[in-house]
């Protein structure tokens, strides 16, 4: 019985937001109209990031005494050679860090009018979000609302990094619940972001973390057509984040009913290829084992088949074009898919 879930661990590249996608989308067979998500509403890894460009820092400044830490280690990006070493952001590790710093940092972050000395706190608090002590301190001093107000800044590297301190702040599982309240903001930005930017890959890692266990999974109950489209049309790393995303809110029960109705481009199916990579092949048949798990009634069922560009009849319904497609990877090269394909069609 399929029920897992995932933690944190190029088909079409920058062509802009979703919305703008989703005609190629219809184009290779979706009956999808342009859809509308509400927001508005109120994979687990830490990673520490580098800045992307260099401030200069007055001595004897405010940001010269709490000046961030040397990066022990470099994010996944889709793109690596996009943030370089930062001569001017360095003093202090992560653990040595106290707790006046780290209000300071927030004083300065609340107060900077220099864009590129905002960026480079942002940096500097996301790396400290790494260790579980900073986190209960930057909840405690307010912190999280601080830097999720950044969420809407003009400029998309500082969004960029304020995510990646909300990822790494969204490990605790108390500061989740403050977290929570963002989930509309970072579901506009992933809509509203070019396809494959590190703006959609940074916001996807929260929705990861925040969707581990059921606590705050019906708040992301409007992500589902959205997640899907991006499926269709990003590289492999997002599709991987999509996809840890969508296997842990099927794992739940209660959302099912929304997921098989949410509306999903026909071309859906053509993920579901020998050409697709391992990685997303995998998880892409652990979501449908997911989705395979529920049994709808007569008449549900009945209803959903109304709706043709619903997930159900794309992948669930009997004259779905999935069934002949999954009998095709029964002779993939990879043997574990080729069990899950098997499980799949037993």
């Amino acid at each position: 019985m399929y029920n897992i879930r995932m933690g944190d661990d190029n088909v079409i590249a920058r062509l802009g937001s979703v919305k703008a996608l989703l005609g190629i989308v219809a184009g290779a067979g979706a009956s999808y109209g342009i859809y509308k998500l509400v927001f508005g509403r109120v994979d687990g890894k830490a990673n520490t990031i580098k800045s992307g460009k260099s401030v200069a820092v007055q001595p004897g400044s405010l940001m010269a005494k709490v000046a961030g830490f040397k990066v022990v280690s470099q994010t996944d990006h889709l793109d690596p050679s996009a943030y370089t070493d930062s001569s001017d952001v360095h003093s202090r590790s992560a653990a040595s860090l106290e707790p006046r710093h780290l209000s300071m940092l927030l004083s300065l972050l609340q107060s900077s009018p220099n864009p590129e000395e905002r960026q480079s706190v942002l940096v500097t608090l996301g790396n400290a979000a790494a260790f579980t002590v900073n986190q209960d301190l930057l909840r405690e001093f307010g912190g999280l609302h601080i830097i999720a107000s950044f969420l809407s800044d003009p400029s998309p590297e500082i969004r960029i990094q304020t995510l990646n301190a909300l990822n790494n702040l969204s490990m605790n599982i108390r500061n989740q619940e403050q977290v929570k309240v963002y989930i509309p903001s970072v579901l506009q930005l992933i809509e509203m972001s070019p396809v494959n930017s590190d703006l959609q890959l940074a916001a996807l890692r929260i929705l990861t973390n925040l969707s581990v266990t059921d606590n705050h999974q019906h708040l992301m109950k409007s992500s589902f057509t959205l997640l899907l489209s991006l499926l269709v049309v990003s590289n492999e790393v997002l599709q991987i984040q999509v996809l840890k995303v969508l296997v842990n809110l099927s794992s739940n029960p209660d959302l099912m009913d929304d997921i098989v109705q949410a509306q999903a481009p026909a071309s859906l199916i053509l993920v579901f290829d020998s050409c697709t990579s391992t990685s997303v092949l995998l998880r892409l048949l652990f979501f449908l084992g997911n989705l395979q798990a529920w049994r709808p009634s007569e008449q549900v069922a009945e209803a959903l088949r109304r709706r043709q560009d619903s997930l159900y009849c794309v992948l669930l319904d009997g004259s779905s074009q999935l069934h002949r497609r999954l009998a095709l990877l029964l002779s993939h090269p990879d043997e574990e898919v080729k069990a899950q394909v098997a499980r799949l069609l037993t």
